[in-house]
C-alpha cells in the first residue's frame, strides 16, 4: 500500500492466514480533509493489484482523536492476541495520542 501524506501512524502485525501462509497486517490512522480522523485496517496489502486501499479497509471514520486511537489499538490489540496464538511473538507498540500530535501540528502549521 503507497504511504499516502494523510497517514500519520501505521503498525504491521505479521501472523498466519488459516491455510498456514504468512500474513501481513496493516493499521494506520491518518487525518482527511474536514478534520476527520481515519482508521484503516489491510490484509496482506502488498499482494494487491493497486496501491491504493479498498473501501472495506475502514475501521473507523470521525472527528474525535482519542475515538481514533481507541479503535486502531483495538484493532491492533485484536491481531496481536491472534497473532500470538499462532506462535508469532513480535513486539508491536500500540498508537499514541503523542505520535499523532507531531505530525498533526507539522499538517496544520504547514497548511497554511
Amino acid at each position: 500500500m503507497r504511504r499516502r501524506s494523510g497517514v500519520f501512524a501505521e503498525r504491521v502485525v505479521n501472523g498466519i492466514d488459516d491455510g498456514g501462509a504468512p500474513e501481513r497486517i496493516v493499521i494506520w490512522i491518518e487525518r482527511r480533509p474536514g478534520a476527520v480522523w481515519a482508521v484503516g485496517r489491510a490484509v496482506n496489502p502488498q499482494h494487491r493489484p493497486g496501491e491504493r486501499e479498498h473501501r472495506g479497509d475502514w475501521v473507523f471514520e470521525g472527528y474525535e482523536l482519542d475515538d481514533a486511537l481507541e479503535r486502531a489499538n483495538a484493532a491492533l490489540s485484536d491481531d496481536l492476541r491472534v497473532s500470538i496464538e499462532d506462535g508469532r511473538n513480535e513486539p508491536v507498540e500500540p498508537f499514541t495520542r503523542e505520535e499523532l500530535l507531531k505530525p498533526l501540528e507539522r499538517w496544520f502549521f504547514g497548511r497554511r
